[in-house]
């Protein structure tokens, strides 16, 4: 087992390399750069903020430093929030995220196992096939498509759970 688990981390490190360089790459592609969306600034000023954030180094220079900075955690200032780096906004948005991964798994597993033993009752009738079916369709469909679709269920039509924010459970 231990082998097999050392094998898939020696797997992942040239798939996270590749995922890295092409990430690093699609950015460089993309037209205009990060300050480009502000208001017009004065040529000097843009100068500035090139040298400041070591956008005016060479390529390959820009994807050492990229890597290096990663491998440390380090993600780079917000150009969003400019006082807060990207490390500190993913970790504002950590906990709340952890606790809906675990709800979701909640509900996937007590929704599995309970369409898993009402299944396997009666095997090859409708009991058996509506289930799996309907277990099917979840895992085929993307989420992009399935949320919607849970959203205006649940959130519109059931009026259950809060459409946006972060709400609790309608009082039942």
């Amino acid at each position: 087992m231990l082998r097999i688990i050392l094998q898939r981390l020696l797997t992942a490190v040239p798939v996270l390399f590749l995922v890295v360089t092409v990430t690093f790459i699609l950015i460089r592609l993309a037209p205009g750069g990060p300050f480009d969306a502000e208001r017009a600034v004065p040529a000097q000023v843009l100068e500035n903020l090139n040298r400041r954030y070591h956008l005016d180094d060479p390529i390959h220079v820009q994807f050492g430093n990229y890597v290096f900075h990663l491998l440390q955690g380090d993600f780079g200032p917000s150009f969003k929030y400019p006082s807060r780096t990207v490390t500190e906004v993913i970790a504002a948005g950590l906990p709340v995220t952890l606790e809906l991964s675990l709800y979701a798994l909640l509900v996937a597993v007590l929704i599995g196992i309970t369409s898993g033993i009402v299944a396997s009752l009666k095997p090859n009738t409708p009991q058996d096939y509506i289930p799996m079916s309907l277990a099917m369709i979840g895992i085929c469909l993307p989420s992009f498509v399935l949320g919607p679709l849970l959203i205006l269920g649940f959130g519109i039509g059931l009026e259950w759970l809060p459409v946006s924010g972060w709400g609790g459970v309608a009082g039942r």
